[in-house]
């Protein structure tokens, strides 16, 4: 099967609710790009949202992770997967936007914006970044593409939505492929 297929056949087949949310994963992250273009962001920024929990896909039982209080590191997970067939400007804010929600939880304002799963998830990715990391971070080539889709994560959990297809993403995928 070739890749584009299996990425838009797992949309279409995982039902899996996003953990701890109110809609599935794969509207989760369509809901992601769909900010990501609303917002007039480029569409290497668009293709990272569409693709940035595509980790969850991969490994076996998400929500059995969080019930043992273990993180699945998905976005390891999905960075090293589709770096085989996306170039860094679409993988790299993929790997880091779980570092870049570290990042931003430092701040009262962000942490309290967190859904109640988000916050949980964020204590088994071990919590807001110290000072030292958060230094590291920002001298991270990706750094304000991985904040860019960090923020479009967060905000990507609506049930009232009128949802795109991933059909509608097939064109931007196929664009991105290396």
């Amino acid at each position: 099967m070739h890749i584009l297929d299996k990425i838009i056949s797992n949309f279409k087949n995982n039902k899996s609710l996003y953990i701890g949310e109110k809609i599935t994963m794969a509207e989760h992250m369509i809901q992601s790009a769909m900010l990501a273009e609303k917002a007039k962001s480029n569409n290497d920024i668009v293709c990272s949202c569409l693709l940035h929990d595509y980790g969850h896909f991969i490994i076996e039982d998400p929500d059995k992770l969080v019930k043992n209080k273990k993180d699945g590191e998905h976005e390891r997970i999905g960075y090293e997967y589709l770096k085989k067939f996306f170039n860094k400007e679409i993988v790299e804010p993929i790997k880091y936007h779980v570092i870049a929600k570290r990042y931003l939880a430092r701040e009262i304002k962000y942490f309290n914006f967190l859904s109640e799963a988000s916050k949980t998830s964020l204590k088994l990715q071990g919590g807001p970044l110290n000072n030292k990391k958060s230094k590291e971070f920002e001298k991270k080539d990706y750094f304000n593409n991985s904040i860019l889709v960090r923020k479009f994560d967060e905000a990507a959990k609506k049930t009232d939505m009128k949802m795109k297809s991933i059909d509608d993403y097939k064109s931007l995928l196929k664009s991105k492929l290396i």
